[in-house]
């Protein structure tokens, strides 16, 4: 899923980490939020998202606790939680990449295909190789029947070297796409 930080790419990502460790306020967000997400990697779904809702109650402006919040109702597939926790994250911190990106998998889990499209080129626009919007785009091409689309920013996507799981996935719908196997229906 998408990463919580808002870096484009290793560069970007250590002037990032430079400017958090000089933002007190930020880095205490993020310190803040750790627990709940520490519990969320650990498969406690229930208790990240009592521990980030406790954070929240705390400092309402914390988007990184809205982040894990978004993420761990993802994961436990309560997408539109989802959605509204990573739009706050957003909100607290416009531009926030991964953020945006969980908004667009939980339209693409709902089935809102042209909203998580849209989503999916803001992101792209931002960082026109950023691995969560080119995924996002070729899964909500392919389930809006646009193959020609798809297979564009699924290629584009499998460059981005991703986890094996989301590759594979990529691969095989390209393999549907391109006529070598037949879609499972219930993909679509």
């Amino acid at each position: 899923m998408a990463n919580p930080h808002d870096d484009d790419d290793d560069d970007m990502a250590a002037v990032h980490d430079l400017n958090e460790a000089r933002d007190p306020l930020n880095g205490d967000r993020w310190d803040n939020a750790q627990e709940g997400a520490e519990l969320l990697s650990e498969g406690d779904n229930a208790g990240a998202v009592a521990e980030l809702e406790r954070v929240i109650l705390a400092d309402g402006e914390n988007e990184y606790a809205f982040f894990f919040l978004g993420s761990a109702h993802f994961e436990g597939a309560r997408f539109d939680k989802a959605m509204k926790a990573y739009l706050e994250a957003a909100r607290i911190k416009p531009g926030y990449l991964g953020a945006l990106a969980g908004v667009g998998h939980s339209l693409r889990m709902v089935g809102k295909h042209h909203e998580a499209l849209r989503v999916a080129k803001q992101i792209l626009l931002k960082s026109k190789d950023d691995q969560d919007g080119l995924h996002i785009a070729g899964l909500a091409h392919f389930a809006l029947g646009q193959g020609h689309a798809a297979i564009g920013y699924l290629e584009r996507f499998l460059a981005t070297k991703p986890e094996i799981e989301a590759a594979q996935e990529a691969r095989g719908l390209l393999d549907v796409v391109r006529g070598q196997f037949e879609q499972d229906p219930e993909l679509s």
